[in-house]
Parts: structure tokens; C-alpha cells; sequence
């Protein structure tokens, strides 16, 4: 007899809850899966309970049945006719289980396999080892990290970039599988950061498309992290399931791109508001006064009377104003100007005074050449 392969070519990975990438922070990716597996597999479970159950009793009639017919059979009249009956309406329905059994071998044959069903334990045993190894990277300092990322960049960033502009399955499929130093998380990572970079430049469009490359890589790296196998090796498991149009698989991919898109351009924004704060405030600081008061927030604060006095830089104008009002009030105000710049004191006389040192450094080397 051939031997029949059928079974394994619909076999499920596993999709039980593993962390994600934290560039792609959705758990709720595999966890709905593996939720729905679960109940897909106890609604059989429970079908399949039930057809034994009602076979058992069906099995435990038909005993009953067969014990009264004999006695009837023994005793004749209108009993045994009833019995009769019965009997014909148990083997009907014995007919309905052979053909719902049939049903149920055959929906299990067409059930695919998964992590809980594709074996069983034949025996367990425990065995304490020494505590593994650390990998060299979660023995790297911070520098240490960030030096190994640089170097990688400097080798990797013109074939990343390929990868990200690459348009057509086949073709990133063909790169990583030439350039498998490219499979992994350094190429998410550049990936996530140019995407950023890319959508603070407003190229809204160009961003979307590196964003689905920068899916398919993280993507490739969950997968290796499922089946606990080497990323590399799963470059071509993932363009196979997107392309044989898995519709639970492509589903889940294009819902994790939309809410990486929605990221990006949440974290594009914070760095554009970032951005602008940080050279506010540097200007703030190049305003301050000799006081350290910021002129435009003191020149707001200002009663009306003194706001036009400074706007129209009349001094008359302004010793009114600060007459007409009390004169804690006035001096209040008038420090604040004095501290922010807005009011400087004896101005003529220190303007003055500074051109004389303007004069006196400039006679400076003309006497000294003298001497």
C-alpha cells in the first residue's frame, strides 16, 4: 500500500500567546488566533462527546430491546408487535450514526494540525540542567550595543534600503535570501526610524510603503519566534503564506500595518511638537534679560497704559502712566521691565560710557606702537 501523505500538507504553526516585538507591541495578534483555535477545537470536542454519548444509549437500548423480545416472543400478542417497531426505529437510527460517525472521521482527517494535536506525550521526564548561557548581546553594555548597530548599519544600510523600496513578494523574498545578515531585528529597527523620519518629511506615501516592508520583517521575526527556529529559516514560510492568500494570516498582517502606520504617524507628530518646543525655548533663552525675565511674557503681562508707552517708545507717556497708578504697582512693573530687558536705566549714560571703551580699546595698539 502507498503510504498516504495528505495529512501533512495542512498543518497549522503554532500560535499560542509569545511576546512580540516591542516595535510592533500587538500580543493581540496571535492571541485571537490561538482564541479562536481553542474554541474551534471544543465545539468539536464537545460534538464529538456528544455522538458517543447518544451512541451509548442507543448501544445500551438496543440490549434492553432485545431482552424484551425474547421474552415476548415467548408470551405472543400485541407486545411483541410494539417491540417490533422499536426495533425498526433502532436500527434507523443506527443507520444515522454510522453515517454521522463517517461525518465526524472524516471532518477530523480535514482538521489541520496544530501545536496541541500534532503529538501526544508518550512518556515525560524532568531534567534539571545548568542555567543556559546568556547570548552575547544580553552580555553587550548600552556603547557596547549601540557601537555593534552602528557597524552593522555602515555594512547593511544600502541593501536595507533596497529591501525597503522592494515592491513585489518575489523580489523581497529573492534579497533576504541573498542577504541573510538582513533578517533581523537591526533592519526592523532601521526600518521603524526611517519610517519616522519619512513621515516628519511629510512623504506620506513613501513611508506607507517602507511601513509594509518593516511588517514583513517583523513579521518573519514572530514567525521565528513561534516555531523557536532561526529567522533566516523562516524567510520562506512567510512569503508562502502570503501569497497562497491565507485570509486568517493576511488579515492579521494588514490589520498590525494599519495600526503601525497609526504609530508612526503618532510618533512623528510628538517629535514634531518636540521639535518646535525645544526651539521656542531656546529662543525664550536668547530673549531673557539681565534678570532673567523673558521681555514678551512680561511686555503681555503689562497693564494696557504701559503696552502702548513701549510701543510707541515714549517716555513721557510712560512717566504719566506709572504716576497714575499706586506705587507698588508702578514699581512692580517697572522691575519686571528692568530685569527683562524692556526698560534699561541711565541707557544714554551706559551707551556712553561704552563708546568711550569702544575708543579706549581702539587707541589701545596705536600706543602701544608709539611706545
Amino acid at each position: 500500500m502507498p503510504i498516504d501523505y495528505s495529512k501533512w500538507k495542512n498543518i497549522e504553526i503554532s500560535d499560542d500567546e509569545d511576546d512580540t516585538h516591542p516595535n510592533i507591541d500587538t500580543p493581540s495578534l496571535f492571541r485571537w488566533r490561538h482564541q479562536a483555535r481553542v474554541e474551534r477545537q471544543a465545539e468539536a470536542e464537545k460534538e464529538k462527546s456528544e455522538f458517543e454519548k447518544y451512541k451509548r444509549e442507543t448501544e445500551l437500548k438496543k440490549q434492553e430491546l432485545k431482552q424484551k423480545l425474547k421474552e415476548a416472543e415467548a408470551k405472543g400478542g400485541d407486545e411483541l408487535s410494539k417491540l417490533k417497531l422499536e426495533e425498526a426505529e433502532l436500527k434507523k437510527q443506527e443507520e444515522e450514526f454510522k453515517k454521522k460517525e463517517e461525518e465526524l472521521k472524516k471532518k477530523e482527517k480535514l482538521t489541520p494540525w496544530n501545536v496541541d494535536t500534532i503529538s501526544h506525550d508518550k512518556f515525560a521526564k524532568t531534567i534539571i540542567n545548568k542555567e543556559e548561557q546568556r547570548s552575547d548581546e544580553d552580555n553587550l553594555t548600552d556603547e557596547q550595543k549601540a557601537e555593534r548597530y552602528k557597524k552593522f548599519l555602515d555594512k547593511n544600510k544600502s541593501k536595507i534600503k533596497h529591501f525597503g523600496m522592494l515592491k513585489h513578494y518575489e523580489d523581497s523574498k529573492r534579497h533576504l535570501i541573498e542577504n541573510p545578515e538582513l533578517v533581523c531585528e537591526d533592519t526592523a529597527n532601521y526600518l521603524v526610524v526611517w519610517c519616522i523620519d519619512l513621515e516628519i518629511e511629510e512623504k506620506h506615501d513613501l513611508m506607507e510603503h517602507i511601513a509594509h516592508q518593516c511588517i514583513v520583517m517583523q513579521f518573519i521575526l514572530e514567525l521565528s519566534k513561534t516555531l523557536k527556529c532561526d529567522p533566516r529559516a523562516c524567510v520562506g514560510p512567510f512569503f508562502t503564506k502570503m501569497q497562497q492568500a491565507n485570509r486568517e494570516y493576511k488579515d492579521g498582517f494588514y490589520d498590525e500595518l494599519n495600526a503601525f502606520k497609526a504609530r508612526v504617524k503618532k510618533r512623528a507628530q510628538e517629535k514634531i511638537e518636540a521639535a518646535m518646543a525645544e526651539a521656542e525655548e531656546e529662543e525664550r533663552q536668547k530673549r531673557l534679560g539681565p534678570g532673567g525675565l523673558d521681555p514678551v511674557e512680561v511686555f503681555e503681562s503689562l497693564p494696557e497704559a504701559l503696552q502702548k508707552c513701549f510701543e510707541t517708545q515714549n517716555i513721557e507717556l510712560l512717566q504719566e502712566a506709572l504716576l497714575g497708578m499706586k506705587k507698588e504697582d508702578a514699581e512692580y512693573h517697572m522691575d519686571r521691565c528692568i530685569k527683562s530687558g524692556l526698560w534699561v536705566p541711565d541707557a544714554k549714560a551706559k551707551a556712553a560710557e561704552a563708546k568711550d571703551q569702544d575708543k579706549t580699546e581702539a587707541e589701545e595698539p596705536y600706543e602701544t606702537l608709539n611706545s
